[in-house]
């Protein structure tokens, strides 16, 4: 069976993760508790329908702990994929003082203040901590619904039992994304936006690229930052990884980080090299709805 496991901290996106993969024909249980995930496998006959998705998070209490051990054995009989949604503090407190949810781990007796709901967000963080290293991780602070729809469908096309190499650009007015291993800053490099015939345009225009392309500081930094990919990827391969996310950053996400993503995601695609031959590439522009929304 195709499984996933989708997890994470509340009021980071989880059910709209659900929905997405509701859509796309999977069988979907959300808030399973975690002692009830092998039976639910056991269960679901995979002649009917081999794609079960499953939601749990810091609801099930001190119990969620035991989740990556229970995925473990999982994995030696099916396909699994790990998906961990998180967001910052400040989001969160946000999403639920707009909703006027309570926090799952928030007390009856507790007041609704931000304090105790902060308190109740960092109490789910310590239960989740495990589960982080184990599967996809998103930050979805700066993401919109659709965005995350559209991310957990990319993930859906991915071979859970290779290293899947994901590219991500990223502004960092608006943040450092929680969920990248590696990052490079790309603001060191000659600026589009203060060319005023670019300036409304991002990196994924044909105008900028030959901007850029014509700066040899580029060059020199797609060419370096390819060569550590070829030359670090298989440590990573070795250590058993499923994912690998490079953040590739600019000020506003909008022009150089873009334009840098795009070029080592087909650098990478159309490489001769065996190291990428068993590999899964992704890419994804975090702050392209922003962009959109602003032109708008």
């Amino acid at each position: 069976m195709k499984i996933f496991v989708i997890t994470g901290t509340s009021g980071s996106g989880k059910s709209v993760a659900i929905r997405a993969l509701e859509d796309a024909g999977y069988n979907c249980v959300d808030n399973l508790p975690v002692h009830l995930l092998e039976s639910l496998i056991q269960g679901v006959s995979p002649n009917n329908n081999p794609k079960l998705a499953v939601a749990i998070d810091g609801r099930q209490g001190f119990s969620i702990q035991g989740l990556p051990a229970i995925i473990a054995k999982l994995k030696t009989e099916h396909e699994i994929s790990v998906l961990f949604l998180d967001a910052s503090t400040e989001a969160l407190v946000n999403r639920f003082s707009e909703t006027r949810r309570r926090h799952p781990l928030s007390s009856e007796t507790m007041e609704h203040s931000e304090n105790s709901l902060i308190e109740a967000i960092n109490l789910e963080r310590e239960l989740l901590i495990d589960l982080g290293s184990i599967g996809h991780h998103i930050d979805t602070s700066n993401l919109s619904t659709s965005t995350l729809k559209d991310w957990v469908k990319d993930l859906m096309q991915t071979d859970t039992q290779g290293l899947t190499l994901l590219f991500e650009s990223f502004g960092y007015k608006n943040g450092i994304p929680q969920d990248v291993d590696i990052m490079f800053d790309m603001r060191c490099l000659p600026n589009p936006y203060y060319d005023k015939s670019l300036r409304h345009l991002t990196g994924n225009d044909a105008p900028v690229l030959a901007y850029l392309k014509a700066q040899d500081l580029f060059i020199h930094l797609k060419t370096d930052i390819f060569q550590f990919i070829e030359n670090w990827v298989p440590r990573y391969q070795v250590d058993g990884r499923s994912y690998l996310t490079i953040g590739i950053g600019c000020t506003g996400g909008q022009h150089r980080s873009i334009a840098m993503v795009n070029e080592l995601f087909d650098l990478c695609n159309h490489s001769s090299s065996a190291i990428f031959k068993n590999l899964t590439l992704l890419k994804r522009h975090r702050e392209l709805h922003r962009i959109a929304t602003t032109k708008n």
